[in-house]
């Protein structure tokens, strides 16, 4: 194993693991703040790649270029209702549907790609969506209005996206990971420009502000670099078990700062989606693997 991989990993998803933190933190909207942290994005990684001069050596085609707009889209809508879910419910809680991405990544490759699934997988997916049931809590399943208003939903749309955006990045293969991480946040910049209040932005505090840039270049830019790094260094198990480092962060954080107290039956959730997940990553088919 690359030591050295497995170390930059282990810290871009514990840094990214606080992300809930400074996310409630900002005083803004999901739309503002995924702005503010596509432009720091684009000019952190943008930055890199033009001193690096990586763009001289890239291999651009239609097909991967449209693939990778596709997937700034899906990156896009994937933080914007992560960050909406935050607002909704505890950190703890979105992070863990959050998560549940690798399993929808799975069922889209046995629909699209007509790969084979086992029962033992569909076992462990029906398990995570209990899981995941079990989390938000029985009581906000009475009516669909409470479930909409448990941040359910927006939660599993967040984990949905990601795995669209996994899943069609899984294509993109000759361009570098700054052409295309840079291209993704641009496309976020484009899209959501026309849909920001920026009179939100008038009254922050100093501590708000660094908050939220925070989100843009330490938690995109730093993490990002980081991980690209260390994930073309690393086989894909060691990947798929390494990034628990952050829904684990994500929790312990929400419990000690925040004082989440998880019930029985959420700790129960919890274990079940990553027990479903754990076991789908790490014991997949052996001819159709599931790759991060």
């Amino acid at each position: 194993m690359n030591v050295k991989a497995a170390i930059q990993l282990i810290i871009s998803m514990a840094i990214f693991g606080s992300i809930g933190f400074f996310t409630i933190n900002t005083g803004i909207p999901a739309e503002e703040l995924v702005f503010i942290r596509c432009i720091c994005a684009t000019l952190f990684l943008g930055g890199l790649w033009l001193i690096k001069k990586g763009y001289k050596t890239e291999q651009w085609s239609k097909k991967e270029f449209f693939q990778t707009l596709l997937c700034g889209v899906f990156l896009v809508f994937n933080w914007v209702f992560l960050f909406k879910a935050f607002d909704e419910m505890d950190i703890s809680v979105a992070i863990s549907i959050y998560n549940l991405a690798p399993i929808f990544v799975l069922l889209l490759g046995s629909v699209f790609l007509k790969e084979k699934i086992t029962l033992a997988a569909i076992l462990a997916i029906m398990i995570c969506f209990l899981g995941s049931i079990l989390i938000i809590g029985l009581e906000h399943l009475n009516s669909f209005k409470a479930l909409m208003n448990s941040g359910f939903i927006w939660a599993m749309l967040s984990a949905i996206c990601y795995a669209l955006t996994m899943f069609i990045g899984k294509e993109i293969t000759h361009l570098s990971s700054y052409a295309l991480t840079f291209v993704q946040t641009a496309v976020g910049v484009v899209i959501l420009f026309p849909l920001v209040d920026f009179t939100l932005f008038e009254g922050l505090s100093t501590s708000n502000w660094l908050y939220i840039l925070g989100t843009g270049f330490i938690h995109t830019g730093i993490v990002y670099l980081l991980f690209f790094n260390s994930i073309r260094n690393l086989q894909t198990v060691i990947v798929s078990a390494l990034v628990f480092v952050d829904p684990l962060v994500a929790i312990l954080l929400d419990i000690i700062i925040l004082d989440f107290r998880p019930s029985i039956i959420q700790i129960l959730g919890i274990c079940l989606i990553f027990g479903g997940i754990i076991y789908t990553l790490v014991k997949p088919v052996k001819k159709q693997p599931v790759t991060l």
